[in-house]
Protein backbone atom coordinates (compact mmCIF):
# COMPACT_ATOMS: atom_id res chain seq x y z
CA UNK A 1 0.00 0.00 0.00
CA UNK A 2 1.07 3.87 -1.09
CA UNK A 3 1.52 6.24 2.17
CA UNK A 4 -1.54 7.68 0.80
CA UNK A 5 -3.52 4.56 1.13
CA UNK A 6 -2.40 4.27 4.11
CA UNK A 7 -3.72 7.41 5.30
CA UNK A 8 -6.94 6.62 3.69
CA UNK A 9 -7.13 3.39 5.33
CA UNK A 10 -6.53 4.46 8.65
CA UNK A 11 -9.03 7.53 8.56
CA UNK A 12 -11.60 4.86 7.41
CA UNK A 13 -11.08 2.80 10.78
CA UNK A 14 -10.62 6.10 12.50
CA UNK A 15 -14.19 6.99 11.14
CA UNK A 16 -15.35 3.78 11.72
CA UNK A 17 -14.53 3.68 15.24
CA UNK A 18 -15.89 6.69 16.41
CA UNK A 19 -19.03 7.26 13.73
CA UNK A 20 -19.61 3.76 12.97
CA UNK A 21 -23.35 4.58 11.73
CA UNK A 22 -22.59 7.76 10.37
CA UNK A 23 -21.00 7.27 6.80
CA UNK A 24 -20.99 11.15 5.89
CA UNK A 25 -18.55 11.84 8.46
CA UNK A 26 -16.08 9.35 6.61
CA UNK A 27 -16.56 10.82 3.39
CA UNK A 28 -16.16 14.49 5.02
CA UNK A 29 -12.81 13.71 6.22
CA UNK A 30 -11.94 11.16 3.11
CA UNK A 31 -12.42 14.90 1.11
CA UNK A 32 -10.37 16.24 3.18
CA UNK A 33 -7.07 14.13 2.93
CA UNK A 34 -7.93 13.47 -1.14
CA UNK A 35 -8.89 16.86 -2.07
CA UNK A 36 -7.61 19.59 0.60
CA UNK A 37 -8.09 22.18 -1.86
CA UNK A 38 -11.66 21.25 -2.52
CA UNK A 39 -12.34 20.50 1.13
CA UNK A 40 -11.62 23.55 2.11
CA UNK A 41 -13.80 25.20 -0.71
CA UNK A 42 -16.06 23.46 0.38
CA UNK A 43 -16.09 24.34 4.10
CA UNK A 44 -14.79 28.01 3.64
CA UNK A 45 -17.35 29.46 6.25
CA UNK A 46 -16.46 26.74 9.14
CA UNK A 47 -13.09 27.05 8.39
CA UNK A 48 -12.88 30.58 8.58
CA UNK A 49 -13.61 30.55 12.53
CA UNK A 50 -10.35 28.65 12.81
CA UNK A 51 -8.57 30.72 10.33
CA UNK A 52 -8.07 28.65 7.98
CA UNK A 53 -7.98 29.71 3.96
CA UNK A 54 -6.04 27.20 2.27
CA UNK A 55 -5.03 23.73 2.94
CA UNK A 56 -2.44 23.61 6.59
CA UNK A 57 -0.85 20.41 7.90
CA UNK A 58 -3.31 19.62 10.73
CA UNK A 59 -6.36 19.80 7.88
CA UNK A 60 -7.18 15.98 8.24
CA UNK A 61 -7.29 16.12 12.17
CA UNK A 62 -9.38 19.45 11.89
CA UNK A 63 -11.71 18.18 9.32
CA UNK A 64 -12.11 15.11 11.76
CA UNK A 65 -12.81 16.88 14.23
CA UNK A 66 -14.90 19.50 12.54
CA UNK A 67 -17.00 15.99 11.36
CA UNK A 68 -17.43 14.23 14.30
CA UNK A 69 -18.59 17.77 16.16
CA UNK A 70 -21.25 18.15 13.23
CA UNK A 71 -22.72 14.89 14.21
CA UNK A 72 -23.51 15.49 18.26
CA UNK A 73 -20.32 12.77 18.39
CA UNK A 74 -17.68 15.37 19.69
CA UNK A 75 -17.36 18.04 22.27
CA UNK A 76 -14.79 20.76 22.05
CA UNK A 77 -13.95 22.82 25.31
CA UNK A 78 -11.56 25.40 25.82
CA UNK A 79 -8.39 25.24 28.14
CA UNK A 80 -10.53 27.12 30.74
CA UNK A 81 -13.96 25.58 30.50
CA UNK A 82 -15.81 25.38 33.57
CA UNK A 83 -16.61 21.40 34.72
CA UNK A 84 -20.21 21.60 34.80
CA UNK A 85 -20.16 22.55 31.26
CA UNK A 86 -17.41 19.76 30.42
CA UNK A 87 -20.53 17.71 31.87
CA UNK A 88 -23.27 19.08 29.96
CA UNK A 89 -21.67 18.70 26.88
CA UNK A 90 -20.01 15.29 27.44
CA UNK A 91 -23.76 14.07 28.78
CA UNK A 92 -24.97 15.01 25.11
CA UNK A 93 -22.70 13.27 22.83
CA UNK A 94 -24.78 10.56 20.90
CA UNK A 95 -21.63 7.84 21.91
CA UNK A 96 -21.70 8.95 25.58
CA UNK A 97 -22.79 5.83 28.03
CA UNK A 98 -25.72 4.54 29.05
CA UNK A 99 -24.17 4.01 32.49
CA UNK A 100 -24.15 7.49 34.57
CA UNK A 101 -20.25 8.12 35.20
CA UNK A 102 -21.26 11.41 36.92
CA UNK A 103 -22.48 9.68 39.97
CA UNK A 104 -19.34 8.62 40.89
CA UNK A 105 -17.42 12.07 40.48
CA UNK A 106 -16.70 13.07 44.56
CA UNK A 107 -17.16 16.83 45.32
CA UNK A 108 -13.63 18.14 44.90
CA UNK A 109 -13.59 17.06 41.09
CA UNK A 110 -15.79 20.06 39.86
CA UNK A 111 -13.21 22.72 41.46
CA UNK A 112 -10.36 21.22 39.05
CA UNK A 113 -9.16 23.10 36.13
CA UNK A 114 -10.22 22.07 32.77
CA UNK A 115 -7.39 19.35 31.62
CA UNK A 116 -7.36 17.78 34.93
CA UNK A 117 -11.58 17.52 35.32
CA UNK A 118 -11.19 16.05 32.06
CA UNK A 119 -9.02 13.50 33.57
CA UNK A 120 -11.14 12.69 36.10
CA UNK A 121 -13.58 12.63 34.04
CA UNK A 122 -11.64 10.25 31.47
CA UNK A 123 -11.19 7.96 34.76
CA UNK A 124 -14.99 8.05 35.72
CA UNK A 125 -15.89 6.96 32.18
CA UNK A 126 -13.33 3.84 32.38
CA UNK A 127 -15.30 2.96 35.37
CA UNK A 128 -18.63 2.26 33.48
CA UNK A 129 -16.93 0.46 30.40
CA UNK A 130 -16.46 3.60 28.30
CA UNK A 131 -13.38 6.35 27.50
CA UNK A 132 -13.00 9.40 26.92
CA UNK A 133 -9.94 10.77 24.32
CA UNK A 134 -9.07 13.96 23.02
CA UNK A 135 -7.73 14.30 19.27
CA UNK A 136 -4.40 16.67 19.38
CA UNK A 137 -5.11 19.52 17.19
CA UNK A 138 -1.91 21.39 19.31
CA UNK A 139 -3.88 24.17 20.53
CA UNK A 140 -5.44 25.24 23.53
CA UNK A 141 -8.75 23.10 23.51
CA UNK A 142 -10.00 19.96 23.86
CA UNK A 143 -11.86 18.10 21.37
CA UNK A 144 -13.11 15.12 23.30
CA UNK A 145 -14.72 11.76 21.92
CA UNK A 146 -16.11 9.29 23.70
CA UNK A 147 -16.37 5.43 22.91
CA UNK A 148 -15.71 1.77 24.54
CA UNK A 149 -12.70 1.59 26.56
CA UNK A 150 -11.93 -1.57 24.98
CA UNK A 151 -11.46 -0.28 21.49
CA UNK A 152 -8.91 2.63 22.56
CA UNK A 153 -5.72 0.78 21.41
CA UNK A 154 -7.40 0.81 17.82
CA UNK A 155 -8.54 4.17 17.98
CA UNK A 156 -4.70 5.36 18.86
CA UNK A 157 -3.48 2.68 15.96
CA UNK A 158 -5.17 4.08 13.45
CA UNK A 159 -5.16 7.42 13.78
CA UNK A 160 -1.19 7.08 14.36
CA UNK A 161 -1.75 5.49 11.14
CA UNK A 162 -3.34 9.05 9.56
CA UNK A 163 -0.92 11.18 11.74
CA UNK A 164 -3.38 12.09 13.94
CA UNK A 165 -2.43 12.56 17.71
CA UNK A 166 -5.25 10.69 20.29
CA UNK A 167 -4.58 10.65 24.22
CA UNK A 168 -7.08 8.66 26.17
CA UNK A 169 -8.24 10.47 29.34
CA UNK A 170 -7.25 8.33 32.80
CA UNK A 171 -5.55 5.99 31.55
Amino acid sequence: MSGTEVVAASLAAVTALLAPARPAVAERVLLAHRDPEGYVRLHADELEDRGIDEPVPELLRIALVDALHAHGLLAEFDWKEHPEEIRAQLSLLDSAPSADPWALLEDGDTRLHTYDFLEVCGRRYRDVGAALAVIDLESDCYPVVCLRAARTGELIASAAGAGIAVHVLGS
